[in-house]
């Protein structure tokens, strides 16, 4: 009895192990296909968005530069392969660049524009409206104007990331936050578009957000020290 009970968890276990070795190793050949089949258009674009996010972890304002070309280009790749609301994102992304560089460059909030903050109630009553707002319309659209297959994860997407640009520009620490949303859900919507390398990019971009945030809240501590 014991030997049967033995051999059913083994064999039971064996086949889960079987069939998740074999999606695993599907979804690697796709993503490698796929990859091989990446454009220099998405490869020059992916570069500019690492640098992007890398220099906002350091709290450089070369970050905007670099944030321009990377969404310039993706507001392109995004309108061909369907992902509206994110080349939507895009153009956001390209016009909150704008206005963050102008602002960080004449230092108009409390004479330090690059001072490091946390949000009040008021920065959340207006992130939230931000993200609430922006899901129902781009779902709306999404789904009666536009042939897309994904109407909710791209308006989700969209959404949050819009929330956390806007906390970005602001300063605010917790932008860190609305961006890795963001990024969670954004991952396997672009495996799911056939653009690996972006969503590999979307993988960096998670990471280097979580080194982003602590380094932001050390430099947050750092300000309150006499």
């Amino acid at each position: 009895m014991l030997l049967n009970k033995v051999t059913y968890i083994l064999c039971y276990n064996g086949a889960w192990l079987f069939l998740l070795f074999m999606t695993i190793h599907s979804l690697a050949t796709q993503f490698t296909e796929q990859l091989q089949q990446t454009t220099i258009t998405e490869a020059v674009a992916v570069f500019f968005g690492i640098a992007s996010v890398v220099l906002a972890s350091r709290n450089s304002v070369w970050l905007y530069p670099a944030g321009i070309i990377s969404t310039t280009l993706y507001l392109y790749i995004m309108t061909s392969v369907g992902l509206y609301a994110e080349a939507l994102l895009n153009g956001y992304y390209l016009i909150m660049s704008i206005y963050g560089w102008v602002r960080w460059g004449i230092n108009r909030e409390d004479n330090n524009a690059a001072a490091i903050s946390y949000c009040d109630i008021k920065d959340w009553v207006v992130t939230f409206s931000i993200v609430i707002l922006g899901f129902s319309i781009l779902c709306v659209v999404l789904s009666n104007y536009t042939d897309s297959d994904v109407p909710m994860a791209d308006a989700t997407v969209a959404a949050f990331a819009w929330a956390g640009m806007w906390l970005l520009a602001k300063h605010k620490i917790e932008n860190w936050i609305l961006l890795n949303i963001s990024n969670a859900i954004a991952i396997p919507l672009l495996i799911h578009k056939g653009i690996p390398l972006t969503a590999l990019l979307t993988v960096i971009l998670f990471i280097v957000a979580i080194s982003g945030y602590l380094g932001w809240r050390k430099l947050y501590y750092l300000q309150q020290e006499p």
